[in-house]
C-alpha cells in the first residue's frame, strides 16, 4: 500500500467504529479497512453504505456481483476482483462465466461480445457496467434493454452497486491496496 496500514497507535479511532467494521467483515480488518481507518468519518460512512450495498439490495446478487467483477477487470483493481469474483461464485455464477467476461472485456471493453456462457442478461449487465465505468454516459439503446429485464428499483440497485464499486475501484488503485495474503 502506497500508505501504512492504519493502527490505533497511529491514529486513535473509536473502538465502537473499530468494532462495527470487525463485525462485518466477520472478525478481521482487511487491507481496505486499513486505509479507510485513516479517517473517522469516511470509515463510519463506508461501513454504512456499502454493508447496504453489499447485503441489502433484494435485486439479484449474482448480476451485482457480475456488474462489480466487471468494474475491477475494467480499472485494474485486482484487490476489488480478489474479494468480489468468489462472492459471484458464491451467488450462484460459474468459473466459466467469470473467464467469459474476461475474454469478453478483452476482446472490446466498450462492447463485449455476447457468449454462448453468459446469458442474454448477464451480458447485458456486463456491458451496462462496462459503459458506466469506461464513460460514464450509458448509450440510450443498452438502456432501453435494461429496462426490458428490470424494473426501476432493480436499474436504481444495479446501477448503484456498479457505481460504488467504480468508487471503491479508484480508492483502491489510487492508494496501491492489494489483496490480503
Amino acid at each position: 500500500m502506497r500508505i501504512p496500514d492504519w493502527t490505533p497507535t497511529l491514529k486513535a479511532q473509536p473502538e465502537e467504529l473499530v468494532q462495527a467494521i470487525t463485525q462485518r467483515r466477520g472478525g478481521k480488518l482487511i487491507n481496505l479497512d486499513l486505509a479507510l481507518l485513516w479517517s473517522e468519518p469516511l470509515a463510519r460512512g463506508w461501513n454504512v453504505y456499502l454493508k447496504a450495498v453489499r447485503t441489502e439490495l433484494p435485486t439479484s446478487r449474482k448480476l451485482r456481483e457480475l456488474g462489480i467483477c466487471t468494474v475491477a477487470l475494467l480499472t485494474g483493481a485486482d484487490y476489488e476482483y480478489h474479494h468480489h469474483a468468489p462472492d459471484f461464485l458464491a451467488a450462484g455464477g460459474t468459473q466459466a462465466e467469470l473467464d467469459a467476461l474476461k475474454a469478453a472485456l478483452t476482446d472490446n471493453p466498450r462492447a463485449p461480445a455476447l457468449s454462448t456462457v453468459l446469458g442474454a442478461v448477464e451480458s447485458l449487465v456486463i456491458q451496462y457496467a462496462a459503459q458506466m465505468t469506461l464513460d460514464v454516459k450509458v448509450s440510450d439503446e443498452v438502456f432501453a434493454a435494461l429496462r426490458k429485464h428490470f424494473d426501476t428499483t432493480q436499474i436504481v440497485e444495479l446501477t448503484s452497486a456498479i457505481a460504488t464499486y467504480n468508487m471503491v475501484a479508484r480508492f483502491l488503485v489510487a492508494l496501491g491496496v492489494s489483496p490480503e495474503e
